[in-house]
């Protein structure tokens, strides 16, 4: 395993599918600006709710990636 350093920023992602799909969003978006993605965290789940039911899922995370030298 290699030595890195790594970068992290936190973003939300929303989905008015599931909690996965939110996340899978927000990194779809992050990898058209961010190069060498490594990881995730979620750092935080929370929904909105319309007429009783589940409307959105909002999931925020942490992505880090490596810094290029």
């Amino acid at each position: 395993m290699n030595d890195n350093v790594y970068k992290s920023v936190e973003l939300t992602g929303s989905s008015e599918v599931s909690q996965e799909d939110a996340v899978r969003k927000a990194v779809a978006e992050a990898a058209k600006t961010i190069k060498n993605m490594r990881w995730f965290q979620v750092t935080g789940t929370r929904g909105h709710i319309e007429n009783n039911e589940i409307a959105h899922w909002q999931v925020s995370i942490k992505v880090g990636f490596t810094l290029e030298s």
